[in-house]
């Protein structure tokens, strides 16, 4: 997929978006809201003669011990066949243990055991699917005491190991580095560059946690100032790659959101005529 700007599609704009069809890079869904028959299904359908699609799932599990739920994943394969979508993504996260689904993308800890299971997943996924997905990076509050490994460096390990790509969101960077103390462009480095296939920007909010502030990825607002000069270094060193802009809570109006993927297809734009004079 070239690179491009694009936004999350959401229920309460699909109507609008379907009868104005505005100008946007991409259109990236949710996969467990399209699993089965329905009028958004067939919507989806028409939306996507003009517009790429990226398929971003959230209940793959890639870190359960357990494994992945071969039905669910039967779904989520039947739908990206169907689709045929340009990207696939999923989080460096688990949800599912006991066959028991949490209504959350929980943490794991950074260590060659966990490693080994994500691994074997993304095998899973990848084989079923047969092409390769993304993994993004998680935003986190704590760190595991006994993680051996950083986080940047599990992602490319895992990326070596399996073959998958990375999602790149450069909100949960900001996120994870401002709630564990770290330096957000020490985390960049060591990132391998060619694995890099999607960027995602996103709003966090500001909580209190006992007098200290805590960043919390809610996806509810613009995207903040830190995350788009991080955006720009992040294109920087890794180049022009397709960029989406979530937002899940207090939606605002479409040109909005428009207007932000906007600003990050001018920051691709910009790093492709950079690279474009250096050649």
């Amino acid at each position: 997929m070239l690179p491009a700007a694009g936004i999350g599609l959401r229920s309460p704009h699909f109507a609008e978006i379907a009868r104005d069809r505005p100008a946007t890079g991409f259109l990236e869904i949710h996969a467990e809201n399209y699993l089965g028959a329905s009028p958004a299904r067939d919507g989806l359908d028409e939306l996507r003669r003009d517009y790429a699609i990226s398929v971003h799932a959230v209940g793959l599990s890639l870190g359960s011990v357990d494994g992945v739920d071969e039905r669910h994943l039967d779904r989520v394969a039947a739908l990206v066949e169907h689709l045929q979508p340009a990207l696939v993504s999923d989080h460096l996260a688990w949800s599912v243990a006991g066959g028991r689904y949490f209504n959350d993308l929980l943490p794991l800890p950074y260590t060659q055991e966990a490693l080994e299971v994500v691994v074997r997943n993304v095998d899973r996924v990848q084989e079923r699917l047969g092409r390769q997905i993304l993994v993004e990076n998680p935003s986190c509050y704590l760190a595991f005491a006994h993680s051996t490994l950083s986080e940047p460096e599990f992602l490319a390990e895992l990326a070596r190991r399996s073959g998958c790509g990375l999602l790149l969101d450069v909100n949960n960077i900001v996120v994870t580095a401002h709630n564990l103390g770290l330096d957000p462009i020490d985390w960049l480095r060591g990132l391998p560059a060619p694995v890099i296939g999607e960027y995602h920007l996103a709003g966090h909010t500001v909580n209190d946690a006992d007098g200290e502030p805590i960043l919390i990825d809610d996806h509810g607002s613009r995207v903040g100032e830190g995350v788009w000069t991080l955006f720009g270094e992040v294109v920087r060193r890794f180049g022009a790659k397709p960029a989406l802009v979530e937002w899940d809570t207090d939606l605002p109006a479409v040109d909005v959101l428009l207007a932000e993927a906007d600003r990050a297809r001018d920051c691709l734009n910009a790093q492709e005529g950079a690279d474009a004079r250096a050649a």
